[in-house]
C-alpha cells in the first residue's frame, strides 16, 4: 500500500504546486534600471496561474510619497538611455488607454505605483489582461517602464505620465 501511496502523494503535490504558480508555472522577470539622470530601479515578477498573471515587485529611488505610472511597452529595448526605445504602450487588442481594472485599457496599462516617504514601493496584483509565454498578450520580450508622474487615465494614448525613469526587458525565467 505504501508503494502506491507515496507516488500518488508526490504527483498530487506536483500538480498542486504548478497550479499555485510553483513548479512548471510560466514566469518572467524584469530588472528595472534607471534611465539617464534618474535613480529609480526595481524588480518585477510575472507568474502565469491559469488564466491570470500574478505580478509582484519592489522599487526604490522613486520620488518620496510620489505616484508613478507603470506600463508594459511594445519593445524590449532599453538601449536609448531614456526608455523611448521601448515604443508605445503594449496594446495587442487595439483598445484605448485607460485605468487597469476599470473598463477598456491597453494590455500594458498597469496599476499606479505609490512610493513611501523613502522613495520605495511594492506592488502585488493579479491581472487577466496579459499573459506569460503565449498568446497575443504575452509580455515576454516586451519593455517595462516606470514613469516620473502618475497616469491621468484619460490622455490618449499614454496617460500624460511624463518621462520614463526606469526601464527593463521582461525575460522568461
Amino acid at each position: 500500500m505504501t508503494k502506491i501511496l507515496v507516488p500518488a502523494v508526490l504527483a498530487a503535490l506536483t500538480v498542486g504546486c504548478a497550479a499555485m504558480g510553483g513548479w512548471g508555472a510560466a514566469s518572467a522577470v524584469a530588472s528595472l534600471d534607471a534611465t539617464k539622470g534618474n535613480a529609480a530601479k526595481g524588480r518585477v515578477t510575472f507568474t502565469q496561474v491559469g488564466g491570470a498573471v500574478n505580478v509582484s515587485g519592489t522599487f526604490e529611488g522613486l520620488k518620496p510619497n510620489g505616484q508613478h505610472a507603470f506600463h508594459v511597452h511594445e519593445r524590449g529595448d532599453c538601449s536609448s538611455g531614456d526608455g523611448m526605445s521601448t515604443g508605445g504602450h503594449f496594446n495587442p487588442l487595439g483598445r484605448p488607454h485607460g485605468r487597469h481594472g476599470g473598463g477598456e485599457h491597453h494590455a500594458g496599462d498597469l496599476p499606479t505605483i505609490s512610493a513611501d516617504s523613502y522613495g520605495n514601493a511594492t506592488v502585488s496584483f493579479t491581472t487577466r489582461t496579459i499573459s506569460v509565454g503565449s498568446g497575443p498578450a504575452d509580455v515576454v520580450g516586451k519593455g517595462l517602464i516606470v514613469h516620473r508622474d502618475p497616469d491621468d487615465y484619460k490622455t490618449q494614448p499614454t496617460g500624460n505620465a511624463g518621462p520614463r525613469i526606469a526601464c527593463a526587458v521582461i525575460s522568461r525565467r
